[in-house]
């Protein structure tokens, strides 16, 4: 293989899938962000990576001073040593201290042609196949005009081409944000970007924008800044996960619930719960739960709006030992902070959940919650979309829990994802004999039959129990239903 159809593999997590392997070896890039978004991390794992495999690397930099980048490198749990070779062409109002063992140099003193000439005899001396540039925006205003501009990054091209040098040129897009010359010149470009929510945690995001000659994942991808360095979570695209497996129903264990679905639902569809607060959403989807781990599967919940301690309380009250399951493995229960997640993260968990621990059913409580770690609400039903649609492909059982507003009345649902799922479980409350009670109904099964009867759901302590089909309702449509029947079709207490 030539050395210019060789990958250069980042190692940042993600990011390489993204980019369908890699950087092009011997080819100019560009990282392009505010101040903030990541680049001098970014470009910092790369070289370290680059290094373990066996890559000469030099990291030239013209806004930050050495002990600033080792900082940086320390707070990652990294070390330079000395194979990561630095070269700092940094303005400075001292004087040239000639005892210092690193290169200082006055770059607001130099030509442009001088600082050039004295990066490509770094390049030379260290013998460097992997070279980082930080940043643009200082050879910009050295040049003082983009017709210089151009032709010293063309002649920078051309020098590294020669080398078959690998090369990231980070633009903090401080000098001329609109100037997109170096976008016609380097080989590919990648932008990072930070969004800044009302409440909460900013975001962080990347888009590839051009990559001359290469196959990649086009759009916005979600990414953090952890300690270790960037984590991408690649844009999830459902059609890629496609995988055959058996059809088969997949039972509740409640035997009122399973005559309404004729039977249950299918493994690999999705089931929305929909209801009022209080109403047994969380109930519902735990009883499924319960019933995968007794047929040796395994499940994960990823729970947004009510604390875990407390679903554990409740789920012990109906028999599951949540955190023997977990200490097992059988069960992943995830607490999510809306506030602190961005919506390309959860779905990399969930990813996780099913790719790596082979989880067959999923509980998403709530979508309310998911909803809120939504940066852009126009985007909800496509994030939510795909993510049904590749669990669906992966045989996953996915059952989501959506709280309405209100207790009675014309309950309206924050985000209406109905015509997404392939069933859908109605809980209401409903007056009877006194009492305050609830009901349970399919309103539909993309996958079969069901029934269009409205049964009594009761919740115990210990147990979960839907009654006999109830024929005597009114107000159904109106959001509340009152039984006009006989009290001794009630289920008893």
């Amino acid at each position: 293989m030539s050395p210019i159809t060789q990958k250069l593999r980042t190692g940042i997590v993600g990011l390489d899938d993204i980019l369908s392997g890699g950087l092009t070896r011997g080819a100019t890039f560009l990282l392009e962000g505010q101040p903030g978004t990541g680049k001098t991390t970014a470009a910092l794992q790369f070289l370290l990576h680059a290094i373990e495999g066996g890559e000469r690397a030099l990291y030239v930099t013209l806004s930050e001073n050495k002990q600033e980048l080792t900082n940086t490198a320390t707070s990652h749990g990294w070390s330079f040593g000395d194979e990561v070779q630095i070269l700092e062409l940094q303005a400075s109002e001292a004087f040239l201290d000639p005892d210092q063992q690193q290169t200082l140099l006055y770059s607001s003193d130099l030509e442009l042609d001088e600082t050039t000439k004295q990066i490509v005899d770094a390049i030379r001396r260290t013998n460097s196949t992997v070279v980082v540039l930080d940043s643009l925006s200082e050879i910009r205003l050295l040049a003082q005009g983009s017709l210089r501009y151009r032709r010293q990054l063309l002649a920078l091209k051309h020098f590294f081409a020669n080398r078959v040098a690998t090369v990231l040129l980070l633009d903090d897009l401080t000098a001329d944000a609109t100037d997109k010359t170096a976008h016609s010149i380097v080989h590919g470009v990648f932008r990072l970007e930070e969004l800044s929510p009302q409440y909460g945690a900013e975001r962080r995001r990347l888009k590839v924008v051009k990559y001359r000659g290469q196959a990649y994942r086009g759009g916005y991808h979600d990414f953090t800044i952890r300690t270790g360095g960037l984590e991408v979570y690649p844009r999830l695209i459902a059609a890629e996960h496609r995988t055959d497996f058996e059809v088969t129903l997949v039972k509740s264990g409640v035997q009122g619930l399973d005559d309404q679905l004729c039977g249950g639902i299918d493994k690999g569809s999705s089931t929305l719960i929909l209801g009022p607060a209080g109403a047994g959403k969380t109930v519902l989807a735990l009883q499924y739960v319960k019933e995968a781990v007794a047929r040796n599967e395994k499940a994960a919940m990823f729970v947004f709006d009510e604390d875990v301690s407390i679903l554990i309380r409740r789920a012990r009250a109906m028999g599951i030992d949540v955190d023997a399951l977990r200490e097992v493995g059988t069960l992943t229960l995830s607490q999510v902070d809306a506030a602190e997640l961005s919506p390309g993260e959860f779905a990399h968990r969930v990813r996780e959940a099913v790719d790596k621990k082979r989880v067959g059913t999923v509980v998403i409580d709530s979508l309310n919650g998911y909803r809120a770690a939504m940066p852009e609400e126009s985007s909800l039903t496509l994030h939510i979309h795909e993510l049904l649609l590749y669990l669906n492909r992966r045989g996953t059982s996915t059952f989501l829990t959506v709280a309405q507003h209100g207790l009675v009345g014309d309950m309206q649902s924050p985000v209406d994802v109905t015509y997404l799922a392939d069933c859908v479980v109605l809980l209401r409350f409903f007056e009877a004999a006194g009492r305050v009670r609830r009901a349970i109904s399919v309103v539909k099964k993309r996958t079969g039959a069901h029934e269009d009867s409205i049964r009594e759901l009761q919740i115990s302590k210990e147990s979960l129990n839907v009654g006999e089909p109830l024929h005597e309702f009114q107000g159904i449509l109106r959001g509340v239903p009152t039984f006009v029947g006989l009290a001794s079709q009630m289920i008893k207490e």
